[in-house]
């Protein structure tokens, strides 16, 4: 660790959920950075602080961006306990500083998680004591994320430089019963191929994410130019950083006129879409109405239509779901112009749809596993 902001050259880890790693993959190409590797839901490359404050401010479809500060071979606690200490923490933790430590283990002969993040933060602790004479800190400072995880014995270590995951852009206030991730929302909108001079509708819009995400992205605003991150508050890194990359952010900005509808059969949640929508700066941007999908004035010109609607998992219930889904195939079936993306888990939908997707892929809505079905339109043929 070295340089003005005390540290030079590192691993740096953008964190994808499962399915999105292309996509997070394409946006850090997107954003400049190369040398882009990919492994276990990891894609990483080196960089500086400013790449750190970049990839948080800019980054629509990663989880996290973490700094990779070890990786060792590690079959048992001491070893663990060892490869940590081996850290320089103090040279990264300030003696007031919050150390929470987080962790997973896959094929890994040290499976106790709470253990590992026990054995992980003594020795985080011990390391900082080189430093400070201390047998006892306050941790009232800033937060440091620390997470480890051991995958077929090898342990990584990591620090969590966004603190609170990516998808908490700061704009949604009210969120319908099943709101998808801001994340996973923007990567419907870039899987769909969606581009700003096309019509975007999402017919069954809830809290209005698909077409907040897609306005955002149309209209170039950085997803996390308005939030805060955890390691704007540590001591070595430099509030310039960010508030350069911020400035830069918000003067790329552009006023595109965008084609983006979102509709609703509830009132209640057409409300809270609105306030999401005025909230992150696109309200003027997406036309919201209450409609139902059946009666929606599709145009000739054709279009993309992204949504999530239904499917009995968390809202009404399986039955109610096959007949809407059903109905999706005849309204949809006969726009030819159009390309719809669904997101759904509703097992046998292309069954009660009507009409085998021309591709789909695997994605997790939460917990709940999750097929994007795509059926491609003659423009996006």
């Amino acid at each position: 660790m070295k340089g003005e902001s005390g540290m030079g050259e590192f691993r740096i880890v953008a964190t994808a959920a499962f399915g999105l790693e292309s996509v997070v993959a394409r946006e850090l190409k997107g954003l400049g950075f190369e040398g882009v590797s990919s492994e276990n839901g990891r894609l990483s490359f080196s960089g500086n602080v400013r790449d750190v404050a970049k990839a948080n401010i800019w980054l629509r479809t990663a989880d996290r961006v973490l700094i990779e500060i070890a990786r060792f071979a590690c079959s048992d606690f001491e070893e663990l306990f060892q490869g940590v200490l081996n850290v320089p923490w103090e040279k990264m933790i300030p003696f007031e500083g919050v150390v929470h430590v987080t962790g997973r283990s896959v094929k890994s002969k040290l499976s106790s998680v709470p253990a590992c993040q026990s054995v992980v933060k003594k020795a985080v602790i011990q390391a900082m004591k080189r430093r400070y004479r201390s047998e006892a800190f306050p941790e009232t400072g800033p937060l440091f994320g620390i997470e480890v995880s051991l995958h077929k014995d090898v342990a990584t270590i990591d620090l969590n430089t966004s603190g609170p995951g990516l998808h908490k852009r700061g704009y949604r206030t009210g969120t319908g019963e099943a709101a998808l991730k801001e994340t996973l929302a923007a990567g419907l909108v870039y899987l769909s191929r969606w581009k700003p001079g096309t019509a975007l509708v999402d017919p069954f819009c809830g809290s209005g994410t698909i077409a907040i995400e897609a306005a955002m992205m149309g209209k170039n605003i950085a997803p996390g130019v308005t939030r805060g991150f955890a390691s704007e508050k540590w001591p070595f890194v430099s509030p310039d950083v960010w508030e350069d990359v911020r400035r830069e952010a918000r003067s790329l900005a552009n006023k595109e006129q965008l084609h983006i509808g979102a509709s609703d059969v509830d009132d209640s949640v057409l409300l809270k879409a609105r306030q999401n929508a005025r909230h992150a700066g696109v309200v003027s941007s997406v036309d919201f109405s209450r409609r139902d999908f059946r009666e929606f004035p599709f145009d000739t010109t054709g279009g993309v239509v992204i949504c999530n609607p239904p499917y009995g998992e968390r809202s009404g219930d399986k039955k109610t779901a096959g007949e809407l889904i059903k109905d999706m195939g005849r309204v949809f079936g006969q726009l030819t112009n159009w390309s719809f993306f669904i997101l759904t888990g509703f097992e046998e939908f292309e069954r009660y749809y009507g009409k085998r997707a021309d591709q789909n892929r695997k994605l997790y809505n939460g917990r709940i596993k999750c097929y994007l079905y795509e059926y491609f339109g003659h423009p996006l043929k």
